[in-house]
């Protein structure tokens, strides 16, 4: 089934209209609605309990500020998918910080896409943990756009990262839609000795099969590593010039923190490619 409602982040950021063109594409592909999402960095909290007081002038201006920069995000959004011939789109402002506001809409799309954190590049919207968050509490695959490389394609070479987890293999039904337009995709097992039961003997072949049957040419790849895998994923991929990550999200939450597994944790750092996210 393809996607048929594509959510993308926007904001003022270098890289916000970078995400808008691989959304742009995506949607296109499979004729899906795309929305852009501009938030304003105000939690929905305080304007539905009326704890904004028009008589704090400072206030005031900060707030109009805030509104601003959404408004000139999805201003340029709408120009933008005008421009690349997306069919069917809206723009949106959320009264909210992003994981909040992004995260409600999340529920409602197939695919949302969201930017990599980058320190460099604070913004008084985004909090540093969101892509974490969006990841373990949206409930729907997230692609996350690295904030450095030209990319020129998304999904014509997929590598997928198949530990046999119950993340991975979401990750994999999630990500069906843009598997079976790449022209190849490699299945990566890493160390599979480590955990005999979950590979059977021949590690990698009822992946294949099933990813066969849903009109995928599919490779499979048995790895050995003694490095994190993380890194060795980063170094596969870079190898055989993959464009898209596809792999399970490991971790929990605690209150707000995000507690990401190390694999996950490593990725979200230091990728070079997008990444599509499932937990």
């Amino acid at each position: 089934m393809p996607y048929k409602t594509i959510l993308v982040h926007v904001d003022e950021s270098e890289r916000s209209n970078f995400r808008v063109r691989v959304a742009a594409e995506i949607a296109k592909a499979d004729e899906a609605h795309l929305t852009g999402t501009a938030v304003t960095g105000v939690s929905r909290f305080i304007y539905q309990d009326g704890n904004i007081s028009a008589n704090d002038p400072n206030l005031s201006i900060h707030l109009s500020y805030l509104r601003e920069r959404a408004e000139k995000a999805v201003a340029s959004f709408n120009q933008q998918a005008q421009a690349l011939g997306v069919n069917s789109y809206e723009s949106v402002i959320a009264n909210d910080e992003a994981g909040g506001g992004v995260g409600l809409q999340a529920r409602y799309s197939d695919l949302v896409v969201i930017g990599q954190t980058n320190r460099d590049e604070p913004s008084p919207s985004v909090l540093p943990d969101f892509p974490e968050y969006l990841i373990m509490n949206s409930g729907r695959p997230v692609l996350i756009v690295p904030y450095v490389g030209d990319i020129t394609s998304v999904a014509r070479r997929p590598l997928i990262a198949w530990d046999a987890s119950r993340e991975s293999t979401r990750a994999i039904t999630d990500a069906i839609p843009l598997l079976r337009r790449a022209e190849l995709v490699h299945v990566a097992i890493f160390n599979p000795k480590a955990v005999p039961d979950s590979h059977g003997e021949q590690p990698g072949a009822d992946i294949a099969l099933y990813l066969a049957r849903h009109g995928i040419k599919v490779e499979v790849g048995v790895h050995k590593t003694s490095t994190d895998i993380g890194n060795a994923l980063l170094s596969l991929s870079h190898d055989q010039d993959n464009d898209l990550l596809v792999m399970g999200a490991y971790g929990h939450s605690r209150f707000r923190e995000m507690i990401m597994g190390g694999v996950t944790r490593t990725i979200l750092q230091s990728m070079t490619l997008p990444v599509l996210m499932s937990h």
